[in-house]
């Protein structure tokens, strides 16, 4: 039977489980050519040959391009990894709205999706189509 391999990194991210039952890494540090588990479990070939296909299923998030795929923990991060946001603002994504930390709005750069870093407001460039990251918020 194959171990149970599923936990919940910091901030609730999805994350994998190492041999010592105890080390929770988040999804995107498997098979990253580092080990972050004792053992190095988490850079193993058996895991890491072929991927995605090799990865556990809850490591893995599909975009809506299927060629495209991006670690578990990179849904719902604000960022547009999938490079189309399905990611981030898809049905598939089921992202909740924009936290305390990020200004709900259409960004210009496509490096976001539906929210901009409340960091980057006021900052004297514009983040958002309408320009409400250097007007309101």
């Amino acid at each position: 039977a194959s171990v149970n391999r599923f936990c919940a990194a910091s901030n609730n991210r999805t994350g994998f489980l190492c041999d010592d039952r105890v080390t929770c890494i988040p999804a995107s540090q498997v098979c990253n050519r580092v080990s972050n588990c004792r053992n190095g479990e988490d850079e193993q070939g058996e895991l890491c040959g072929d991927l995605p296909r090799s990865l556990l299923g809850h490591l893995v998030f599909r975009c809506s391009n299927p060629v495209q795929w991006v670690y578990a923990d990179q849904r719902c991060n604000g960022l547009n990894d999938c490079g189309d946001c399905s990611d981030e603002a898809g049905s598939l994504a089921a992202c909740p709205p924009c936290g305390s930390e990020w200004w709900s709005c259409s960004p210009v750069l496509h490096e976001y999706c539906s929210c901009v870093p409340r960091r980057l407001c006021r900052d004297g460039v514009q983040h958002c189509l309408d320009w409400s990251d250097e007007y309101v918020c």
